[in-house]
């Protein structure tokens, strides 16, 4: 069967538009979907503003931060990922340079990386600057400061709300 050389193209196109939605990790590059998720999930947005292909600290922070399971499992309970990317080298399109460029100037981005969290309506919690040391149980802990999780369920009885995890009190053995 003969699909043709015009339709694989399309489905191409449409894949590779699709991909960056919300694929690598869970990240996306469109802000304005990112927005619209959160509010849809009643999550927050994490904006990570980056040189991907040339800043030694945002390398370092992904791979021991964002790279993480321990960063991962809490992303996917709490946040929508945003990449706003500045690369040396990367091709982008022209619109989403556009909309990084607007975006690190409306956020008063100097410097790599940078993180800003959002509620789900866009408004600033808080940001952090750098490259931080620690791995994810820092950065978690700097998110934190910021925004306050709100207990979710992860199945029967269970929870993804560390804070809370661990301040219960312990329980007594039954017999």
């Amino acid at each position: 069967m003969n699909i043709g050389i015009p339709r694989i193209l399309t489905v191409a196109f449409l894949i590779s538009f699709a991909a960056p939605a919300f694929g690598d990790g869970g990240w996306t590059t469109n802000y304005a979907k990112a927005v619209e998720q959160a509010k849809t999930d009643d999550k927050a947005i994490l904006l990570n503003f980056t040189g991907s292909d040339w800043c030694e600290w945002c390398a370092k922070m992904k791979v021991e931060a964002l790279d993480t399971p321990m960063f991962r499992d809490y992303a996917a309970q709490n946040l929508v990922l945003v990449t706003l990317d500045f690369p040396n080298h990367a091709p982008q399109s022209a619109a989403v340079k556009a909309q990084n460029q607007k975006l690190s100037q409306k956020f008063g981005v100097t410097g790599y990386p940078t993180f800003v969290i959002l509620n789900k309506n866009g408004k600033v919690l808080g940001t952090q600057v750098g490259y931080l040391a620690g791995g994810a149980p820092a950065f978690l802990a700097e998110l934190r400061k910021f925004y306050k999780a709100p207990p979710r369920t992860a199945g029967a009885g269970g929870t993804d709300d560390f804070d809370s995890f661990f301040k219960k009190p312990p329980q007594s053995p039954t017999r």
